[in-house]
């Protein structure tokens, strides 16, 4: 069943001055609009009208702490030939608390922006489900899946259509592929292939490979992991698996997982018993079950954690020269201490 283009147009203002429409679909509004051409002047009106960036919100409440928290996916681009917004609710036959999806596409360098926490996340396509709120709330949780990809409205809608979107007239082409999901917190940047937000856990996991570079005046940070998580209860970002952080100075730190906090200026390495944590600078070494890492000063300090120990092999002189020491630390039985590395 095809649509003029004219009516799409129709559609998109529709949803950027209307936000989440109600049970009709955007191919049923397509299709309710006049076809005659009294619709001329509201398609000049979409396209002066559109500066406003198409947006939308899950609001999260935690499990624990009851806090609301937000995620805000946001369509940069407004041009039509960049890429859509657009919302598909219910269908006939859906059940009556069915959710909305929402595709954001946008092919220029500024794409979507999804913040998430500290993160400001950029990616070319993001499908938003969003639940019904319930009764007496104001806004809806849900999941978002992005990644590199683009979506487009179909002329027709394909002959048996099962797909939600297809039956809505919006054909989504997903392309995950390495350093296309960009990641900002403060003056930090990483670069993943994927991002996964489920309400189910409220973490989002952007897959890897991840790359990793923090700029800084005197001695910037690069580096990777497997992957990311970002807990939105928590307001925590955490680096997982095979995490590597290597200085200019020389310093290279490897963990299991890394804590990341860039508005603190602060990564707390925390080890596994398979993989402590560890940072080596020339000829010294600091293990430790978990290292405090000053990324502004690139200086760590080992945390002793109850049971654990501390390790250190500090050589006196140039790298490889002198002697070497290995000192352990025994578990301490109040708030464990801070011990400084040898800068």
């Amino acid at each position: 069943m095809a649509f003029p283009r004219r009516s799409a147009a129709l559609l998109t203002l529709a949803l950027l001055l209307g936000g989440v429409p109600g049970s009709v679909s955007p191919l049923a509004r397509a299709q309710q609009a006049p076809p005659t051409d009294q619709a001329a002047p509201a398609t000049e009106t979409a396209d002066t009208t559109s500066s406003e960036n198409a947006s939308l919100e899950l609001v999260r409440r935690g499990q624990k702490d009851g806090k609301e928290r937000r995620i805000r996916i946001v369509r940069t681009g407004t041009s039509d030939e960049t890429g859509i917004f657009t919302v598909c609710s219910p269908q006939d036959g859906d059940p009556e608390n069915a959710p909305n999806l929402a595709v954001f596409s946008e092919t220029t360098t500024s794409g979507i922006q999804i913040s998430i926490d500290k993160n400001v996340i950029r990616v070319p396509l993001a499908v938003v489900t969003q639940q019904q709120p319930r009764d007496g709330q104001d806004g809806s949780d849900g999941r978002v899946e992005a990644s590199a990809g683009t979506a487009r409205f179909l002329d027709t809608v394909p002959e048996g259509a099962t797909n939600r979107l297809l039956k809505c007239g919006v054909e989504v082409s997903p392309k995950p592929a390495p350093d296309t999901v960009f990641v900002t917190q403060g003056k930090t940047e990483l670069k993943g292939q994927s991002l996964v937000y489920d309400e189910t856990d409220g973490i989002a996991r952007i897959d890897g490979p991840i790359s990793f570079a923090r700029a800084g005046q005197s001695d910037p940070l690069t580096g990777k992991s497997d992957k990311i998580e970002v807990d939105v209860d928590q307001e925590k970002t955490t680096l997982v698996g095979n995490v590597v952080l290597n200085s200019s100075g020389g310093r290279v730190s490897r963990a299991a997982r890394v804590e990341y906090d860039d508005t603190r200026n602060v990564a707390r390495l925390i080890g596994t018993a398979d993989q402590p944590a560890q940072s080596v600078k020339g000829g010294d070494t600091l293990t430790a079950g978990m290292i405090l890492y000053d990324l502004d000063r690139n200086e760590v300090y080992a945390v002793k954690p109850e049971g654990g120990t501390i390790t250190g092999e500090f050589q006196d002189g140039e790298s490889g020269a002198g002697t070497s020491t290995t000192s352990p630390v025994t578990a301490p039985t109040t708030t464990p201490p801070v011990t400084t590395s040898p800068p």
